[in-house]
């Protein structure tokens, strides 16, 4: 059974992708079509705000693409020293909060210990924040992209615990992505199960995905890597088949193997 991955692939260099390798130990033959592309912006000056951990309370961050902005600061020589000579340390100090464990693993590879990667999702890594911080303590420095949702600054702003949300990514349509789809679907025709990785993603397939169907359409289980995704779905009148209990390939594997195999259970 084919399963189509709306999802960027992991980096080259780390060997195959978790999500088509959990995926194949269910037999079930996985495909990825990258679905967004980024554009980083502001660097500088969050390289100048992460070289003032004296003015923050800690790190949040919910997304990996935030920390690879911080990679891309972190190439150039002076601020890779500052960072390794005194900047790390100082905000070890401090919490680094994360949502999941591809952004956990990230946030080690910056030489920080992260803090609430089991939290799964934005909401519940708010109330994660909310156990550990006092009202009106120095502010906690999120790095996020411009179409971040508004769930964990919300729930922050309401307890009184201070976030600085600083924009460090533009999300786009990838340029591939209808031409990618369209040759999906005529070479392997219509998947058992797609699926879906961000709200994003929900926006700029669904439709495409719709139409290559055609009234084949209910035949599909449309899958969802967390609530807010799924969320998404439904608000585009999808009906979700699964949602992963973690955002990990192991759990959507498991949650997909039982949707697409419901006798078995």
């Amino acid at each position: 059974m084919k399963v189509l991955l709306l999802k960027d692939p992991k980096d080259k260099d780390s060997g195959p992708d978790p999500y088509i390798k959990e995926l194949g130990s269910y037999s079930l033959e996985a495909t990825l079509i990258p679905v967004l592309s980024f554009e980083f912006t502001s660097l500088d000056s969050l390289f100048e705000k992460l070289s003032h951990p004296e003015c923050y309370g800690g790190l949040v961050f919910t997304s990996p693409r935030a920390l690879e902005a911080i990679k891309i600061c972190l190439k150039e020589k002076s601020k890779k020293e500052a960072w390794s000579k005194s900047l790390k340390q100082m905000w070890n100090i401090k919490p680094t909060y994360v949502v999941g464990k591809a952004t956990a693993s990230l946030v080690e590879e910056i030489g920080l210990v992260p803090q609430g990667e089991k939290a799964g999702n934005a909401e519940k890594l708010a109330e994660y924040i909310c156990s550990r911080e006092k009202p009106n303590s120095s502010a906690l420095l999120f790095p996020c992209g411009a179409l971040k949702r508004e769930v964990l600054p919300t729930v922050l702003r309401e307890k009184g615990i201070p976030l600085e949300s600083f924009t460090v990514y533009q999300t786009a349509q990838h340029p591939d992505l209808q031409e990618s789809l369209s040759s999906y679907f005529s070479q392997q025709g219509i998947p058992a199960s797609v699926v879906f990785f961000s709200p994003s993603g929900v926006k700029f397939c669904l439709q495409h995905i719709q139409k290559l169907s055609g009234d084949l359409i209910n035949q599909v289980k449309f899958a969802a890597i967390g609530p807010s995704t799924a969320e998404a779905l439904r608000g585009a009148g999808i009906a979700v088949s699964c949602t992963a209990g973690s955002p990990t390939p192991q759990d959507l594997a498991a949650a997909i193997h039982t949707a697409l195999h419901p006798h078995n259970c």
